[in-house]
């Protein structure tokens, strides 16, 4: 069965095309929900249409109302024309065969294997301190982009690249050496990646000191921070790094071992997975060949440092380095071997990189020179840009030690959903285990729904204590809504009579039925859009609209018994749904709560 959106926009298209001459592609139909204060469920906007055929909006409207309800019998029970907006009811007979044949479908809304492939790239966190708040939206959003695209069809591939070189690492490694007296996260009791992030910020705050002291002497902040001892022994570090220095390589080594044991706990927490982590130690020297080839191409140009640069002032941005003048790669020049690295290996379709607002530039350029070195791949690149979360108290400062850690963040959540849970009072039956693992079920899925709910390309404030609330629009309140339908389930069961003596339908089976039935149009828009938050809108949409119908409608003492099967049979699809939907946001839901 053709999703009802889709079908009416075809029809349109057909009836325009057939009795007006008049051509245009269905996607262009726009058609939206029929407004509370209107009769109908679905409105066709006619300005745009009746402006191009000189035609009054109203008459068109009745026009194309009529010869629809004629050439479609029984998909329309009615329709009216409001100010150029035509209102069409479907057929409750529509509806009731759609409940039919998808209440027992357990994939309904996923689509079939399409043979495309699309790589997701999240998270890709430095070494040298743990995952974030941010790191939490970040690898949120590409778990769940990469879930739609699945859902969708598309062989999907998601990695992760890690920063694990760099000044920034030599800061903590030597601060370590500085300061430890051999401690380890062991000898300690601390998770490897906090253990490392601390003397990160060890780093900081003793650089500060030396910075503080010199310019006492007379000298410049900038000078300062540049002469400073221990940025000096840091830079020094880098440099014995790249030269491959024994003793500074095994450092290197087991430090960052301590860091990616602490991820993968936080990882394994949050269901968190790659199918290929790059590391930046392996691939910095990437792209130095297409320099070459670019240079060859004329893409490129030397100056007379001998520095490689690209000049992309006629597409609107600026000029960009690609080599340094001694001959080392920039960033951009690893990432423009990466691609190519990439598509060598995996020949995906779409290559999607999910990474805060702060890098628009960056992706703009990238995609910019792999277009202009004609890489297979260019075409496929595509930032997911997003916006940064802050807190209440505004944005965090790693290295002064002002963030919020993953885990802390995850055990606070925990902490709040257990008192939010035991004020309700409904687990005194729940074992010891049963209660942990709810409270941990109901906290991650509240801060995923949190982070998730807003649009990717806004920024945000997380408030935990706003996130969890059984009655507001929270992934708890979905959670809640998913088990009091499991409790009804668990009470009724399906019988063997049919509903199609159940028409007329009350507006809230209406309701219900019409909501189920827009989940496979969601997912495919939400997929376009590269958009979870569509998907936790529509959970919250489905779960208020089920409440209500809850309230009003009886299934145990139904009217009679093919009114009870009807609405069996919408509890069984608003389970699939809501499982399914908060399924793609990496959101558990329990049988009971």
């Amino acid at each position: 069965m053709m999703e009802l959106v889709p079908r009416i926009k075809e029809i349109v298209r057909s009836v325009l095309d057939q009795h007006y001459r008049f051509s245009m592609e269905s996607e262009s139909v726009l058609v939206n929900e029929t407004k509370p204060e209107f009769t109908g469920d679905y409105t066709v906007v006619l300005f745009s249409i009746s402006k191009t055929l000189k035609l009054n909006p109203d008459t068109l409207g009745k026009e194309l109302g009529e010869t629809m309800m004629k050439d479609n019998p029984g998909l329309f029970e009615g329709f009216n024309v409001i100010k150029g907006f035509l209102n069409l009811v479907i057929a409750d007979r529509i509806l009731t065969d759609f409940l039919k044949s998808r209440y027992e479908d357990p994939a309904y809304g996923l689509r079939p294997a399409n043979g495309r492939r699309v790589m997701v790239e999240y998270s890709s966190p430095n070494t040298n301190k743990p995952l974030h708040l941010g790191h939490l939206r970040n690898n949120f959003l590409g778990w769940s982009v990469a879930s739609l695209y699945r859902a969708n069809g598309y062989d999907i591939i998601k990695t992760c690249i890690a920063n694990d070189r760099g000044i920034h690492i030599c800061k903590s490694m030597l601060a370590w050496k500085l300061f430890a007296n051999g401690a380890t996260p062991e000898s300690t009791g601390i998770k490897g990646d906090h253990f490392v992030g601390d003397y990160y910020v060890m780093f900081g705050t003793a650089l500060k000191y030396e910075v503080a002291l010199l310019e006492a002497g007379g000298m410049s902040r900038e000078a300062a921070e540049k002469e400073a001892p221990l940025m000096k022994a840091a830079q020094q570090m880098l440099v014995d790094w790249e030269a491959g220095d024994p003793e500074t390589i095994a450092l290197w080594k087991k430090m960052n071992s301590w860091v990616y044991a602490g991820f993968d706990i936080t990882y394994r927490r949050i269901g968190s997975d790659f199918d290929r982590v790059f590391y930046e130690s392996e691939t910095y020297l990437l792209g130095k060949d297409l320099v070459e080839e670019g240079l060859r191409k004329h893409v490129f140009y030397r100056k007379d440092d001998g520095s490689v640069w690209i000049d992309l002032r006629e597409d609107g941005l600026d000029e960009k380095i690609v080599q340094r003048s001694d001959g080392t790669a920039v960033y951009m020049t690893q990432d423009i071997g990466l691609v190519v690295k990439k598509y060598e290996q995996y020949h995906m379709d779409r290559s999607i990189y999910v990474v805060a607002d702060e890098q628009n530039y960056h992706f703009k350029v990238l995609k910019l020179i792999c277009q202009k070195l004609q890489l297979p791949s260019a075409a496929g690149i595509f930032h997911l840009s997003y916006g940064l979360v802050e807190l209440p108290s505004g944005r965090m400062k790693t290295r002064e030690g002002n963030v919020v850690d993953a885990d802390d963040i995850i055990d606070e959540m925990n902490r709040i959903a257990e008192g939010h849970t035991n004020e309700l009072g409904k687990v005194d039956d729940f074992t010891k285990e049963e209660r942990i693992e709810l409270y941990d079920t109901i906290g991650l899925g509240a801060l995923k729904f949190f982070l998730l709910r807003v649009d990717p390309k806004k920024r945000m404030v997380f408030n935990p204590d706003e996130s969890i609330d059984f009655h507001g629009f929270t992934g708890a309140f979905v959670q809640y809504s998913y088990a009091r339908v499991r409790s009804i389930l668990r009470k009724e069961a399906p019988g063997k009579n049919d509903i199609d003596q159940v028409l007329p339908l009350f507006p809230l089976e209406k309701a219900m039925i019409l909501t189920l039935e827009k989940y496979a149009g969601l997912l495919h828009t939400a997929c376009q859009e590269m958009n979870p938050s569509l998907v936790a809108n529509y959970a919250f949409g489905l779960a208020k609209t089920f409440n209500s119908f809850y309230v009003e409608h009886s299934v145990g003492r139904a009217e009679s018994e093919h009114k009870k099967q009807l609405r069996i049979r919408i509890c069984r699809l608003t389970s699939t749904v809501l499982r399914s939907s908060m399924g793609i946001l990496g959101i558990r839901v329990p049988e009971r709560m």
